[in-house]
């Protein structure tokens, strides 16, 4: 009885630890993300939105009526 509440004591601390883990990964994410300045942030999407036309051009004719 005793071995098993000390395995549910090292998976508790191992979720614990695994949830901090997630945390510091998460925060350190956010910081990068703010860290750009709102310019930065338009010049890259500028960027990837040129990218993005030019492998694949949009069909016009997508999504309009036929008289039929």
């Amino acid at each position: 009885m005793r071995q098993r509440m000390r395995w549910w004591k090292v998976l508790g601390l191992a979720g614990l630890a695994g949830v901090a883990a997630s945390g510091v990964v998460i925060a350190r994410a956010e910081r990068r993300r703010r860290a750009y300045t709102p310019e930065e942030i338009r010049q890259r999407l500028l960027e990837r939105h040129a990218q993005a036309g030019e492998t694949s051009p949009v069909d016009d004719t997508r999504g309009t009526a036929t008289d039929g």
